[in-house]
Order: C-alpha cells, then sequence, then structure tokens
C-alpha cells in the first residue's frame, strides 16, 4: 500500500509540474540557428510568462498561428521576441528598427535579414516574433504577431545534445 502511494503522488507531481510548471520541446527546424539546432531539446518554463514579464530578446515557445503556410505543420514553435505590445517596428537592410532605434541583437543570429519589416505597430496583448536564421524563419513577418494567450512558456536550458547542455 505504501508503495502504491508514493507512486501515485510521484505521478501526480511529474503531470502537475508538467502542466503547469516545466515542459521539454523539440526543435523541428533550423529557424533559432545558431542559437538553436535542429533536433536540440529545451526545457520550457511556463511559470516566467504566467506570474513574469515577457521581454525583447526572449525565446518563448508558441502554439503556431492558424495561418502559418511555411512548410510542413507544427503545434508549437520557438522564436524571439523582437516587438513587445504598442512596439513600432521597421526594417531598413540587415537592421531592425524598435520604436525609431536600432534594435541590438546582443544574441547570435543570422544575417541577412531576409525579408523586410515593414512598418508595423505591435496591437495590445501581442508580440512581434522572429527566428535567429533570419532569412530561414517563418515567423511574424509572414503569419503576424502572436497573441500573449498563444504563449506556452520561455526556453530556459537546452538538455539535448549533452555536448550543448546550457542555459540559453
Amino acid at each position: 500500500m505504501e508503495w502504491t502511494i508514493i507512486i501515485i503522488v510521484a505521478v501526480l507531481v511529474s503531470f502537475l509540474l508538467r502542466t503547469f510548471a516545466f515542459q521539454t520541446f523539440f526543435i523541428p527546424s533550423g529557424s533559432m540557428e545558431p542559437t538553436l539546432q535542429l533536433g536540440d531539446r529545451i526545457i520550457v518554463d511556463k511559470l516566467s510568462v504566467t506570474w513574469g514579464h515577457i521581454n525583447i530578446g526572449d525565446i518563448l515557445v508558441f502554439k503556431a498561428p492558424p495561418a502559418e503556410n511555411c512548410g510542413e505543420p507544427v503545434t508549437d514553435l520557438v522564436k524571439r521576441v523582437i516587438g513587445l505590445p504598442g512596439d513600432h517596428l521597421t526594417s531598413k537592410g540587415n537592421t531592425i528598427y524598435v520604436n525609431g532605434t536600432a534594435l541590438k541583437e546582443n544574441w547570435p543570429h543570422n544575417e541577412p535579414l531576409g525579408q523586410a519589416i515593414g512598418k508595423v505597430t505591435v496591437p495590445k496583448g501581442t508580440y512581434f516574433m522572429m527566428g535567429d536564421n533570419h532569412s530561414n524563419s517563418c515567423d511574424s513577418r509572414m503569419w503576424g504577431t502572436v497573441p500573449r494567450s498563444d504563449i506556452i512558456g520561455k526556453a530556459f536550458v537546452r538538455i539535448w545534445p549533452l555536448s550543448r547542455i546550457g542555459f540559453i
């Protein structure tokens, strides 16, 4: 009886942690290279979105937009936040401008920018997302902003492959 209770509690705790706190995800494409490689596995912190703030530069996992027509259908995407609610975005050449100021991409990313960002104002409650592999990323430039309600969590650690384990 004691072992049965221990196993039930362990399964319940694991289910609650996965549902409300942390979840693992597989990187299905090269759109976040060089930060995340095809086949990497990451852990996402769901609580940081529920009770925290989303900032430019955060890597988020979110439900794929219904208009996502960029290849194989996927249920979840991983991209970096480039614009917050109310921000005005545009691009010129390979430079992204947020509220008239050049975005300092202090994270690994691949140039060229690829498809330009038109004049975009990020609506309230949504976020503008882009992959670090700018020219090889299907992102908010193609399908628009992502509602906060579609955000699953912030990626914070790579757990696979073991040779690249660490915080991101």
